[in-house]
Protein backbone atom coordinates (compact mmCIF):
# COMPACT_ATOMS: atom_id res chain seq x y z
CA UNK A 1 0.00 0.00 0.00
CA UNK A 2 2.75 2.32 0.69
CA UNK A 3 4.20 1.92 -2.67
CA UNK A 4 1.14 2.79 -4.14
CA UNK A 5 0.35 5.90 -2.95
CA UNK A 6 4.41 6.59 -3.28
CA UNK A 7 3.87 5.92 -6.87
CA UNK A 8 -0.01 7.63 -7.19
CA UNK A 9 2.58 10.60 -5.53
CA UNK A 10 4.70 10.74 -8.30
CA UNK A 11 2.96 10.18 -11.36
CA UNK A 12 0.78 13.42 -10.07
CA UNK A 13 4.17 15.22 -9.66
CA UNK A 14 5.05 14.25 -13.27
CA UNK A 15 1.84 15.30 -14.76
CA UNK A 16 2.17 18.64 -13.66
CA UNK A 17 5.15 18.85 -14.88
CA UNK A 18 4.58 17.74 -18.26
CA UNK A 19 1.43 19.87 -18.50
CA UNK A 20 3.63 23.11 -17.10
CA UNK A 21 1.74 23.85 -14.24
CA UNK A 22 4.59 24.66 -11.88
CA UNK A 23 6.42 28.00 -11.82
CA UNK A 24 9.57 28.25 -12.91
CA UNK A 25 12.77 29.86 -11.10
CA UNK A 26 14.10 31.55 -14.16
CA UNK A 27 11.34 34.52 -15.02
CA UNK A 28 9.83 34.90 -18.49
CA UNK A 29 11.40 36.75 -20.94
CA UNK A 30 9.16 39.83 -22.11
CA UNK A 31 9.17 40.47 -26.12
CA UNK A 32 10.71 43.85 -26.90
CA UNK A 33 7.85 45.69 -28.73
CA UNK A 34 8.88 47.65 -31.85
CA UNK A 35 8.47 50.78 -32.85
CA UNK A 36 7.86 51.49 -36.44
CA UNK A 37 10.15 53.61 -37.69
CA UNK A 38 8.59 57.14 -39.43
CA UNK A 39 10.74 59.54 -41.78
CA UNK A 40 12.19 62.38 -39.45
CA UNK A 41 10.94 65.86 -41.02
CA UNK A 42 13.47 68.44 -41.69
CA UNK A 43 11.48 71.50 -39.92
CA UNK A 44 9.28 71.09 -37.11
CA UNK A 45 5.75 71.18 -38.47
CA UNK A 46 3.61 73.58 -36.13
CA UNK A 47 1.32 71.71 -34.12
CA UNK A 48 -1.73 73.56 -33.50
CA UNK A 49 -4.20 74.58 -36.42
CA UNK A 50 -4.49 77.94 -38.25
CA UNK A 51 -7.66 79.61 -38.86
CA UNK A 52 -7.32 80.92 -42.33
CA UNK A 53 -9.76 84.03 -43.57
CA UNK A 54 -9.92 85.54 -47.10
CA UNK A 55 -7.99 83.19 -49.77
CA UNK A 56 -5.79 84.87 -52.17
CA UNK A 57 -5.69 80.98 -53.83
CA UNK A 58 -7.39 78.09 -53.68
CA UNK A 59 -6.64 74.95 -56.31
CA UNK A 60 -6.25 71.47 -56.65
CA UNK A 61 -3.01 70.26 -58.27
CA UNK A 62 -2.47 66.86 -59.70
CA UNK A 63 1.08 65.51 -59.89
CA UNK A 64 1.93 62.54 -62.09
CA UNK A 65 5.47 62.87 -62.69
CA UNK A 66 8.79 64.36 -61.41
CA UNK A 67 8.52 66.71 -64.46
CA UNK A 68 4.94 68.54 -63.71
CA UNK A 69 5.49 72.12 -62.26
CA UNK A 70 2.36 74.85 -61.67
CA UNK A 71 3.29 78.53 -60.89
CA UNK A 72 0.96 80.80 -59.77
CA UNK A 73 1.36 84.25 -59.31
CA UNK A 74 -0.65 86.62 -56.64
CA UNK A 75 0.00 89.81 -54.26
CA UNK A 76 -0.33 88.91 -50.76
CA UNK A 77 -1.05 92.06 -48.44
CA UNK A 78 0.61 92.32 -45.52
CA UNK A 79 -1.26 90.88 -42.74
CA UNK A 80 -0.19 87.62 -41.53
CA UNK A 81 -0.92 84.63 -43.84
CA UNK A 82 -0.41 81.20 -44.74
CA UNK A 83 -0.31 78.19 -46.49
CA UNK A 84 -2.59 74.92 -46.25
CA UNK A 85 -1.65 71.88 -48.44
CA UNK A 86 -3.74 68.70 -47.80
CA UNK A 87 -2.02 66.02 -49.90
CA UNK A 88 -3.38 62.88 -51.37
CA UNK A 89 -0.58 60.28 -52.26
CA UNK A 90 -1.79 58.38 -55.75
CA UNK A 91 0.22 55.69 -55.20
CA UNK A 92 1.49 53.05 -52.27
CA UNK A 93 5.05 53.88 -52.41
CA UNK A 94 5.50 56.35 -50.20
CA UNK A 95 9.09 57.07 -51.30
CA UNK A 96 7.81 58.11 -54.74
CA UNK A 97 5.30 60.54 -53.50
CA UNK A 98 6.35 63.74 -52.71
CA UNK A 99 5.22 67.44 -53.08
CA UNK A 100 7.13 70.48 -53.09
CA UNK A 101 5.69 74.95 -52.79
CA UNK A 102 8.06 77.16 -53.26
CA UNK A 103 7.25 80.73 -52.37
CA UNK A 104 9.37 83.63 -53.45
CA UNK A 105 8.69 87.46 -53.24
CA UNK A 106 9.49 89.25 -56.11
CA UNK A 107 10.45 92.16 -54.35
CA UNK A 108 13.28 90.60 -52.01
CA UNK A 109 14.11 87.23 -54.40
CA UNK A 110 16.49 86.87 -51.49
CA UNK A 111 13.65 85.50 -49.33
CA UNK A 112 12.30 82.25 -50.93
CA UNK A 113 10.58 79.21 -48.51
CA UNK A 114 10.30 75.76 -49.95
CA UNK A 115 8.40 73.49 -47.79
CA UNK A 116 6.15 70.23 -48.47
CA UNK A 117 5.43 67.01 -48.28
CA UNK A 118 7.54 63.70 -48.36
CA UNK A 119 11.27 63.34 -49.47
CA UNK A 120 13.10 65.43 -47.55
CA UNK A 121 9.79 67.33 -45.60
CA UNK A 122 7.00 65.88 -43.11
CA UNK A 123 4.52 62.87 -44.03
CA UNK A 124 1.68 64.57 -42.53
CA UNK A 125 -0.82 64.82 -45.12
CA UNK A 126 -2.46 68.22 -44.01
CA UNK A 127 -0.37 70.77 -43.27
CA UNK A 128 0.29 74.62 -42.84
CA UNK A 129 2.88 77.18 -42.48
CA UNK A 130 2.69 80.78 -41.21
CA UNK A 131 4.01 83.32 -43.22
CA UNK A 132 4.16 86.95 -42.47
CA UNK A 133 5.74 89.11 -45.66
CA UNK A 134 3.35 90.81 -48.12
CA UNK A 135 4.01 91.74 -51.55
CA UNK A 136 4.28 90.23 -54.50
CA UNK A 137 4.37 86.36 -54.84
CA UNK A 138 5.43 83.28 -56.96
CA UNK A 139 4.57 80.03 -56.28
CA UNK A 140 5.96 77.10 -58.09
CA UNK A 141 4.70 73.69 -57.32
CA UNK A 142 6.38 70.27 -58.31
CA UNK A 143 5.29 66.67 -57.30
CA UNK A 144 4.97 63.57 -58.18
CA UNK A 145 2.14 60.67 -57.56
CA UNK A 146 -0.03 63.09 -55.52
CA UNK A 147 -2.86 65.39 -55.23
CA UNK A 148 -3.25 68.22 -53.94
CA UNK A 149 -5.19 71.02 -52.59
CA UNK A 150 -3.41 73.98 -51.96
CA UNK A 151 -4.81 77.12 -50.53
CA UNK A 152 -3.06 80.70 -49.95
CA UNK A 153 -5.13 82.61 -46.84
CA UNK A 154 -5.12 85.44 -44.72
CA UNK A 155 -4.84 84.21 -41.23
CA UNK A 156 -7.56 85.26 -38.85
CA UNK A 157 -6.43 86.34 -35.31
Amino acid sequence: MKYRVLTLFALVIAAALIAGCTQSSTPAETPVPTIAETPDPVTAEPVTTISLGQEYLHKKYSFTSEKDVFPEQLRVTNDPWAIDITVNPTSTDSASTWFEITATNLDNSAFSQTVGYGRTHSYEKHQQFPMYNGGPYEFEMKGNLVSVDVIIAKRNP
